[in-house]
């Protein structure tokens, strides 16, 4: 089933307007749309500086928490960024069956890293690369089976889920500014205020400016915020500088991969997750483009594109690579819905990858700063969450049941950190996940107050027609 098309808009549909009318055979829709070169960069440099931070925090923790050597926490920095670009472009251009052709990126982190480390401390390093491989393996040959689920996967579940994502997601940016819990300096009234100073600054330059300055407005905000803290001295980019001018990512830097099929279980399991946070980044993704999708082949596109990209990451000790939703805030924001500006983040993360002095003056950034900004495009995934459900027959008593109880056992583990510390750690990997339990939570319970036999019919009309924005077909 083919997406419909929309007229070539000349200039980027202001945040939260309906898409475009399909009225236009031959039309381009935004999404495919291709801008000016030099528009297309400073876009995609947006995008970079907003989740650069991620791979580099990634990277750091691991070595951090391994005691990597610093010449090995530099091959795996270079890595996490090439990667990263690699993902993006896959994502973003979509060759053959690889990528949704949604303005889509990837990165490190967050519970995969989390269980990589894991499995690093119990079984060695080469056998966590080991895991790695053998996931992104298994998640080509569990594809078709999940691809024949997405069928209960309507906008309740996934509405439900996107609010979940971007709650977590605040939540990291918020620890970006705040720091973690019980640290030196935690909640730092300078770093609180340096990150509402970023914040205001945004407000302030999209409310005053105009055309492409203004959808520039959180990289304007990002590098006002910058200078503030460079003035107020906490910027020091001697560091910036050191080291050597261009690196080369390392294949197999801790040695050849050990395969271990149970040392593995817990990336194994996760991979279902995974699978379903696919799910929803894509169909979020292309609400906030405003573009029609057939989830039932788009979807499998982008789990296939997580995969291909986790495979070529653990050649050089990465942990599993996935689809993000840090940028889509940005889409929102912006209105720059064109899928070549993530491309270019790509390339420039790419480039990024083999400059080691560019890829540290990023990491020079002031976590303040870049938490600020975060919280601004996080907080808008939540709000797309929030508008899905508001088409998802919430008025129907069983539909707020399913949903009000999914959000509370999802948002549990990400509100009260540690609730489950007391069940077994196979167990505890899981429950920790809250966008899995929230996914899996209101898919259940949406099939048990819906019979499986009007479930095609319901998902059918789920999305009433004079709804604005895209309808995802399941």
């Amino acid at each position: 089933m083919s997406s419909p098309v929309h007229p070539v808009d000349p200039t980027p549909v202001p945040p939260g307007a309906p898409a475009a009318p399909a009225d236009g055979a031959g039309a381009v829709h935004p999404v495919d749309e291709s801008r000016p070169r030099g528009r297309i960069l400073l876009f995609g440099v947006q995008h970079v500086l907003v989740m650069a931070a991620t791979p580099i925090s990634a990277i750091f923790l691991m070595s951090a928490t391994l005691r990597l050597s610093p010449g090995t926490t530099v091959d795996l920095l270079s890595a996490a960024l090439l990667l990263s670009g690699i993902g993006s472009l896959v994502q973003s251009l979509g060759p053959w069956k690889f990528g949704p052709r949604l303005p889509l990126v990837m990165l490190p982190g967050g519970a995969p890293l989390i269980l990589f480390l894991s499995i690093a401390q119990q079984h060695g390093l080469r056998t966590a690369t080991g895991a790695v491989l053998l996931t992104a393996a298994f998640t080509f040959l569990v594809l078709p089976l999940f691809s024949r689920l997405l069928r209960f996967f309507p906008p309740l579940v996934i509405g439900t889920m996107i609010v979940i994502v971007g709650v977590n997601l605040v939540k990291v940016g918020a620890l970006l500014v705040t720091g973690q819990p019980g640290t030196p300096r935690f909640a730092d009234p300078a770093r609180l205020g340096l990150a509402f100073a970023t914040i205001a600054l945004i407000v302030v330059f999209t409310r005053l400016l105009r055309g492409v300055l203004r959808q520039l407005a959180v990289l304007l905000g990002l590098a006002a915020g910058t200078a503030l803290a460079f003035a107020l001295g906490q910027v020091h980019p001697g560091s910036a500088l050191s080291g050597r001018l261009v690196g080369l990512p390392r294949p197999f830097p801790f040695g050849a991969p050990v395969f271990d099929l149970l040392a593995a279980l817990p990336l194994l399991l996760y991979t279902l997750a995974s699978m379903a946070e696919a799910t929803g980044q894509t169909v979020i993704n292309a609400e906030a483009v405003g573009k029609d999708i057939d989830v039932r082949t788009d979807v499998p596109r982008t789990v296939r594109g997580d995969a291909l990209t986790s495979l070529l990451g653990g050649c050089f000790g990465l942990p599993l690579m996935v689809t993000s939703g840090e940028n889509i805030g940005i889409v929102r924001v912006t209105g720059v819905r064109s899928r070549y500006v993530t491309a270019a983040a790509g390339v420039v993360l790419v480039v990024l990858g083999f400059v080691t002095p560019v890829a540290r003056a990023v990491s020079v950034m002031p976590p303040a700063v870049v938490g600020g900004a975060a919280m601004v495009v996080f907080a808008v995934i939540t709000v797309l969450g929030v508008q899905m459900l508001g088409r998802a027959r919430l008025q129907d008593h069983t539909a707020t049941v399913t949903c009000a109880v999914a959000l509370a056992l999802g948002l549990l583990p990400i509100l009260v950190p540690g609730v489950y510390s007391g069940f077994p750690p196979g167990v505890r990997i899981l429950l920790e996940s809250g966008v899995a339990v929230g996914a899996l939570v209101a898919a259940v319970l949406n099939v048990v107050f819906h019979h499986p036999a009007r479930h095609t019919a319901d998902t059918a009309t789920v999305v009433p027609a004079d709804a604005p924005g895209p309808a995802a077909r399941v």
